[in-house]
């Protein structure tokens, strides 16, 4: 290994990536032993890295982040809104149903999955209404956590409740949740959040989705941002 890292040097590269199965965790020590730090570690394989370049590595760190997802699934027939409190905390507080991101999975699957598997309710991504971050979040290993709200429209109405996680779910009145002080700061907000589009129309709140094609060849990706006109999605200049 020691003659691979003066080889590479001298042809000028400025990184090694070195992926070691669980099974052969045998070398991590004596690449450890040759400057080789840990980068990230998965359930079945850890990954280190070598800087060769000049100066402080300029690698990207891992995933710093955890992005959970709840669903704010409201029927404007009923002007009722899905509310769930959670088994597993010491005070329990109205909340939208949710939860962690899986790998791979988009931010309005996340919202429709964790509705469904917390109450049997299933329903259809309509829109991103908000975003909260926070850093140092206990909860999140102390890493960095992102946390989307979306607007979900309901396709079926009878609840049938994961009790092990959930205490209590319910169809509660919007503006019942508005008012009450049984519920979380971004709870309320968003409530107040779907009260405003609900009257004033929620294009004043959404910000749709639309799925575009990315510069790595059969890759797409989704852009989250206030509905904008066709007119201005086909332009190809300035008036």
């Amino acid at each position: 290994m020691a003659t691979a890292i003066q080889k590479w040097r001298s042809e000028g590269r400025v990184a090694v990536w070195l992926h070691i199965p669980i099974l052969q965790s045998r070398f991590i020590a004596p690449a450890a032993s040759l400057g080789f730090c840990f980068h990230h570690a998965e359930s079945d394989s850890s990954t280190l890295t070598l800087w060769l370049g000049e100066g402080p590595s300029r690698l990207p760190g891992y995933a710093t982040h955890q992005v959970g997802v709840a669903g704010a699934v409201f029927d404007e027939n009923t002007r009722k809104i899905l509310v769930v409190q959670d088994r597993s905390k010491l005070k329990n507080m109205w909340k939208f149903p949710g939860g962690l991101s899986e790998p791979g999975e988009d931010i309005g699957d996340t919202a429709v999955r964790e509705v469904f598997e917390e109450t049997g309710i299933k329903s259809e991504f309509r829109s991103l209404l908000s975003i909260r971050q926070q850093h140092t979040h206990p909860g999140a290993f102390g890493k960095s956590d992102m946390y989307i709200i979306c607007r979900l429209k309901p396709y079926s109405f009878t609840i049938n409740f994961c009790q092990r996680e959930c205490l209590r779910c319910e169809w509660m009145d919007l503006s019942d949740l508005v008012k009450t002080e049984n519920t979380t700061p971004i709870t309320s907000r968003v409530a107040r959040l779907l009260l405003y589009g609900y009257r004033e129309g929620f294009d004043k709140i959404d910000l749709t989705v639309e799925e575009l094609p990315a510069v790595y060849t059969g890759l797409f990706y989704k852009i989250y941002h206030k509905e904008l006109p066709d007119s201005y999605k086909t332009m190809t200049g300035m008036d």
